[in-house]
């Protein structure tokens, strides 16, 4: 049997860089040679053993955001071609269920998804099931194309999603509570839709300073100065009319409904712990101001074929958010690296 190199999850805080069975393509598949893979944050929940989809006993490869080669396809597959560069949407639906045929593979019940309930891109090669070759998974990229860089269209397309929820546009004043790697997309994102200020708040000054960098027209440290003052500073006392809160931070959802302007929108971004999933909300507030309160999860594959879009076409720079580019028999340290928040973005390169 075939080997290669991959970073396997064997419980909370165990992942073990090691010599793996190379997966073998069936009917309908194909072979993915791994060029990059991002780590994100539900790739550390993972790793603490706080995804659900990783109940205990559970062994896999993580990894969902991957751009790649084509290595090997099945006789019969014609939608791609052996060498071929491709971004990997991540999510695979059943591809009959009402959210599938709307368009929203994301939200199935029955949903397969790479690095989160088959093994997935941290590791030298990942097959490409024959269901996410026939719902356009695969997405073309130019064969210059810099995988690391383009493996963020994932997270992009998540982004994408969000502000769709809540219509970012034209004129709009935009709260971005955290600045991540999702933080940044989403002020750049923002940016190029429309807002007219783009307000951050973010505890750690190094990721303030990169808020800025990245577009941001003011940041602000809730812990040195007063959130709700700035916002009604820069709004004239109306407060904002998009508040995306992209942390999982529970009083940064609470105070959301505050912050919000009459008739303001707001989207849960980030998901909270599951040993600690609710919140005290204000329902006056929503009830009073007309306020939409929204929450996206993950992205579908349209999300993510408008996303490849955007990049190839060069209007949101990705590759300044890749800050660490690690071999792959470093996974473990650019898993610290990606915990740590020193780094940006943080991919791994097999």
């Amino acid at each position: 049997m075939r080997q290669m190199l991959a970073a396997v999850y064997y419980g909370p805080g165990d992942l073990r860089v090691e010599q793996h069975p190379m997966p073998e393509i069936g009917p309908g598949e194909a072979l993915l040679r791994v060029k990059s893979a991002g780590i994100c944050a539900t790739d550390l929940r993972i790793l603490h053993g706080d995804h659900r989809m990783y109940p205990p006993g559970t062994r896999r490869i993580p990894g969902h955001e991957v751009v790649g080669d084509i290595a090997e396809v099945a006789p019969g597959v014609e939608a791609v071609e052996v060498g071929q560069r491709v971004f990997v949407a991540p999510n695979i639906g059943c591809g009959h269920c009402s959210q599938c045929v709307s368009g929203n593979n994301n939200r199935c019940a029955n949903y397969v998804a790479f690095g989160i309930t088959i093994d997935g891109a941290f590791a030298e090669y990942m097959r490409i099931p024959a269901a996410g070759i026939v719902q356009g998974n695969l997405i073309p990229l130019r064969a210059d194309t810099d995988p690391a860089a383009s493996a963020l269209i994932e997270p992009l397309a998540c982004v994408l999603r969000g502000q769709d929820a809540v219509g970012v546009g034209a004129g709009d004043l935009v709260l971005v509570v955290g600045a991540g790697p999702i933080g940044i997309l989403h002020i750049r994102l923002a940016r190029l839709r429309g807002a007219a200020r783009i307000i951050v708040s973010d505890l750690l000054l190094q990721r303030l300073d990169q808020a800025r960098a990245a577009g941001a027209d003011r940041v602000v440290n809730p812990a040195q100065e007063d959130l709700a003052a700035v916002i009604a500073e820069e709004s004239h006392g109306e407060g904002a009319d998009v508040v995306i809160v992209a942390a999982p931070a529970h009083k940064a959802q609470e105070q959301a409904v505050h912050l919000a302007a009459k008739g303001g929108r707001i989207n849960f971004f980030g998901g909270l712990p599951k040993s600690r999933p609710t919140i005290e909300l204000d329902s006056n507030q929503v009830h009073y101001k007309e306020l939409l309160v929204t929450g996206t999860s993950a992205c579908s594959t349209h999300d993510c074929w408008r996303a490849a879009r955007l990049v190839d076409a060069g209007r949101i720079d990705l590759a300044s958010l890749v800050t660490a580019r690690l071999p792959l028999g470093r996974a473990v340290e650019g898993f610290k690296l990606a915990e740590e928040g020193s780094s940006l973005k943080v991919v791994l390169e097999p």
